[in-house]
């Protein structure tokens, strides 16, 4: 299964949520907690995570408490682990309403994706991937807050990044365009040379929340 297939097959659960009146904004970041947790499993990270709160504890909810343990969990994790899992969890909330539709539909179909060949290609153009087609539905309105790929390149291209300056991105989102001037930084320059400072010093990235 390439990347692409993995981003067709996880947007395509989204059709399991709307019988329990998930909208295509809420079943984004739904499926954004889910799919963090599974990585962190899949990529032998789970040092992120608490015990007890991770994708195998997720598996083993009690049938009849399951939601309410999830939503336990996902506001455990906004105040515990690593800084990376407060920052995704923080604030975080859930709009499945069913027990079921959790544990025995959205779990069981991702567990049941093929990860690995995924991972060979991987995984950074996977969280873009189900943006930019949520951007193309109609039903969702979000195009506006897109930019594609293409574009992104061809404006990192045209501005032509060299280490003197001070890369900022101050709207970033999925933070594409600070990844493509860094590419581009590495592609025309010998980035090893620098020591960290002096890189930390020319490549400063700087984010609204």
């Amino acid at each position: 299964m390439s990347t692409q297939d993995l981003i067709n097959k996880l947007w395509n659960l989204c059709n399991l949520l709307r019988d329990d009146g998930v909208t295509y904004h809420e079943y984004l970041n739904e499926l954004t907690y889910l799919v963090f947790l599974k990585m962190v499993e899949e990529t032998g990270q789970e040092e992120l995570i608490p015990k007890g709160y991770r994708w195998s504890d997720i598996e083993k909810f009690n049938a009849v408490t399951r939601l309410e343990e999830y939503k336990k969990l996902l506001i455990y994790l906004g105040t515990n682990g690593s800084l990376i899992t407060k920052a995704i969890f923080a604030d975080a909330s859930t709009c499945i309403r069913k027990p079921a539709t959790l544990i025995n539909k959205l779990v069981s179909e991702i567990d049941n994706l093929d990860w690995y060949s995924a991972k060979n290609e991987g995984l950074g153009d996977m969280y873009e991937g189900l943006l930019e087609i949520n951007a193309r539905e109609k039903k969702s309105g979000a195009g506006q807050y897109f930019t594609p790929r293409v574009l992104i390149e061809a404006m990192v291209e045209l501005m032509k990044p060299n280490l003197d300056d001070v890369i900022v991105d101050p709207t970033a989102g999925t933070g594409s365009f600070l990844i493509t001037a860094h590419h581009e930084l590495k592609k025309h320059n010998d980035i090893k040379t620098l020591d960290e400072v002096a890189y930390c010093q020319r490549f400063e990235c700087i984010t609204r929340q």
